[in-house]
């Protein structure tokens, strides 16, 4: 046997450590959860898979993936399920919460009916979906605190016929868990930091609210998917491009927190020297990303200078990003066409949707085909052809979203 041999076991150990560092260099939770749920259904040959995050005594459905329902690189609605189940063990992943403890099943449909957990049929019922093989592994971070729980469906063999989980598949698999729950708690913690930092925002203009950041941050990432499998990007510069994406969505409006009160929560319309400070938001938020360590930061830079940009010109503030910092004001010549960035391209239309569909305190939100039909209108003018083509495309996505991430009422 050659000193170049490597055994099965050591080939496993090594993918194992170059996907976690690859983790490890993502920034949002829900990039982080497709690779790492991606990964172990790859490490484990699984057709399918789910992970759920917890959120005080429940497990909150938070990823899919399913090779046989899902096909493709495209965007899908069934990402935004918003359900709950507890942290009991009447479930199979609620059982794994509770008791910490991985749990395989070669067939779920028969079960020993003496165990506390029951396998709940409804998907395979309503899906047509056959559920076999199960893994299902808690998710445990720093200081053993649960993070969620990741469970794995359907193993297959060379034949693509489901079979019950390797040995290994129940080795490694938790292995690799070990050390990707903590990119989730680091990617949880990416997210409700910029949830606080809007949460400034919200103080200051009620319209900038969690729940808005929210959606507008998932449009721009499922819009961008898509502009990128257009182009045939790699799998993985799709991945990286929607991981920073998202979150620098999320800090569109963050220089609102320069805007005085009496401009934001003014019930009337502005006069044209209000509106003119107003506009100032895009340079200052664009300042918060003056030292620029990261990808994250140009994008978020790029972002909240150039969203309020016209595809057709006329927008506002008129100062390319090179020269953000030259000068305290707006510029005279408006960007147009492809000298927007392409990230503001993407959040400027995200943006006007959903405050054409949010409710504000002047109007009920619009009907889908009206909002649509503005955003069509404004194609060429306002708004990036090709990207309002996406956001049609995708509607059903983008509805999901809608769905998932509700106002929540102010008590």
């Amino acid at each position: 046997m050659g000193d170049d041999y490597t055994s099965p076991q050591d080939n496993a150990i090594l993918t194992i450590l170059r996907t976690s560092e690859e983790v490890n260099n993502l920034k949002d939770v829900d990039t982080i959860l497709d690779k790492i749920l991606f990964e172990s259904r790859r490490l484990s040959n699984a057709d399918a898979g789910s992970i759920f995050l917890v959120e005080k005594n429940s497990l909150i459905f938070s990823y899919v993936q399913n090779d046989t329902l899902f096909k493709g690189e495209s965007a899908n609605a069934a990402l935004y399920q918003n359900f709950a189940i507890p942290i009991s063990e009447q479930s199979i992943v609620g059982y794994v919460a509770k008791t910490r403890q991985a749990l395989t099943i070669d067939d779920a449909y028969e079960l020993d009916a003496t165990l506390p957990f029951s396998f709940n049929k409804s998907f395979d019922e309503k899906s047509g979906y056959r559920t076999t093989s199960m893994l299902t592994i808690p998710l445990i971070a720093q200081e053993s605190r649960l993070v969620g729980v990741m469970q794995l469906i359907n193993a297959k063999n060379d034949m693509g016929k489901s079979v019950p989980f390797s040995d290994e598949a129940k080795t490694y698999i938790p292995l690799f868990c070990n050390n990707a729950s903590v990119a989730i708690e680091r990617g949880i913690m990416n997210r409700e930091l910029i949830l606080r930092m809007m949460q400034m925002a919200e103080l200051r203009d009620p319209t900038e609210t969690g729940a808005h950041v929210q959606r507008v941050g998932a449009f721009c990432a499922e819009i961008y998917g898509t502009w990128a499998s257009r182009r045939k990007y790699s799998a993985k510069d799709i991945k990286r491009g929607r991981d920073n994406l998202r979150l620098a969505a999320m800090l569109h409006d963050v220089g609102k927190v320069g805007i005085s009160d009496t401009i934001l929560k003014k019930p009337g319309k502005l006069n044209d020297e209000e509106f003119a400070t107003i506009k100032m938001h895009t340079l200052w938020g664009a300042r918060l990303f003056k030292n620029q360590t990261s990808e994250l930061d140009r994008m978020s830079m790029e972002i909240a200078l150039c969203h309020h940009e016209k595809f057709g010109g006329g927008g506002y503030p008129g100062v390319a990003p090179a020269d953000v910092w030259k000068s305290d004001e707006q510029g005279t010549t408006p960007l147009s066409g492809e000298d927007i960035p392409l990230p503001a391209r993407i959040c400027a239309v995200a943006d006007v949707y959903d405050a054409l569909a949010s409710p504000r305190s002047y109007k009920d939100p619009f009907p889908d085909e009206k909002c649509l039909g503005i955003l069509e209108k404004d194609a060429g003018t306002h708004f990036d052809p090709e990207i309002v083509e996406i956001f049609h495309e995708i509607f059903d996505v983008i509805k999901a979203i809608r769905d998932k991430y509700k106002e929540t009422p102010k008590e």
